[in-house]
């Protein structure tokens, strides 16, 4: 089997992290690999925003649970978080985004470091913070949350891939 459908197939969202950061170097060469995903007509109308900082991160983990009506840590002790916005205007909007978050979980997995998609992205920047957020971090305000890309190490073992349905797929 080809090295990159072996990976593809291996991969799992990992929802419980160690305190270990991932090197900014790592981290760079995953967020690289992000502005790769295709996007419709080529318009690369998609922004990340990479957040180290641990009280941002912390605040940004209060915000999405406040927005999802809970009070644990949806990012489940991940140290870095990258958040994927998307420009609304397009009409592609929301798959130029899922495709950057897809490229930044595989490249992830392909380097050694776990990762999970956090949803709320859009939730939490509608918020009267969010937007301050955006702002701060010149994104446009037509660009919309897609989501939350937590990276970091499992302080578990990878789960197994649960077996996949027998009519996923057929050939016409």
């Amino acid at each position: 089997m080809n090295e990159v459908i072996r990976a593809l197939i291996s991969r799992r969202s990992v929802r419980s992290y160690n305190d270990k950061k991932v090197p900014a170097e790592l981290v760079k060469e995953i967020v690289e690999a992000g502005t790769y995903a295709p996007s419709g007509s080529g318009s690369q109308a998609s922004k990340m925003v990479v957040i180290r900082d641990e009280t941002l991160v912390k605040e940004l983990s209060q915000m999405n649970a406040a927005v999802g009506g809970m009070t644990n840590d949806p990012f489940y002790g991940a140290k870095t978080i990258v958040v994927v916005f998307s420009d609304s205007q397009k009409a592609t909007c929301v798959e130029n985004g899922a495709l950057v978050m897809a490229n930044l979980m595989n490249a992830a997995y392909s380097v050694g470091v776990c990762s999970c998609w956090i949803h709320r992205a859009r939730e939490v920047f509608e918020t009267d913070r969010g937007k301050a957020l955006k702002e701060k971090w010149g994104v446009p305000s037509t660009y919309i949350g897609i989501g939350h890309c937590i990276l970091g190490y499992s302080d578990m073992p990878i789960p197994e891939a649960a077996p996949r349905k027998e009519d996923y797929y057929y050939f016409a």
